[in-house]
């Protein structure tokens, strides 16, 4: 480690920290029966239906593959409904999902913002979140080294 980077050891602090913040969301989201990736996946689905598959894919952090899954298990347990428009399938939520959602989101939301509320003042969550905003904007048009 005394060679890293000041850049490497924030990235490796932000791995750590977002695993560990998925497991407790894990934990913490049992009691709406839902994983971390089912509810960004329900979140994202209310944000923005009617959506595809493909859409979907592209916001949340789940593979195209894990997606199919997913949205199968979703069905099954009646959160979203599927429907084919001619060459389209486009996702919804069910009843049963907004009323998980209408519950577990404000849940969610004090969960998560407790790790910053609880530590920092006002003026360093504004200046983290600039931070993490310019990082990710940068990383979004970034293209890979050549080999």
């Amino acid at each position: 480690m005394r060679n890293n980077t000041l850049g490497s050891l924030i990235w490796l602090r932000l791995i750590r920290f977002t695993n560990q913040s998925n497991q407790m969301s894990n934990d913490f989201l049992k009691r709406f029966d839902l994983t971390t990736a089912q509810f960004d996946v329900l979140v994202q689905i209310q944000l923005y239906e009617p959506l595809t598959q493909s859409e979907l894919a592209e916001k949340v952090t789940v593979t195209q593959g894990g997606i199919s899954r997913m949205l199968a298990r979703l069905e099954k347990e009646g959160y979203i409904t599927r429907k084919q428009d001619w060459k389209t399938k486009t996702i919804r939520l069910t009843k049963k999902a907004e009323l998980v959602l209408k519950e577990a989101m404000p849940a969610q939301l004090e969960f998560q913002s407790s790790f910053f509320d609880d530590v920092l003042t006002e003026e360093e969550k504004k200046t983290l979140y600039t931070l993490m905003t310019r990082v990710h904007k940068y990383s979004q048009k970034r293209e890979l080294p050549s080999e």
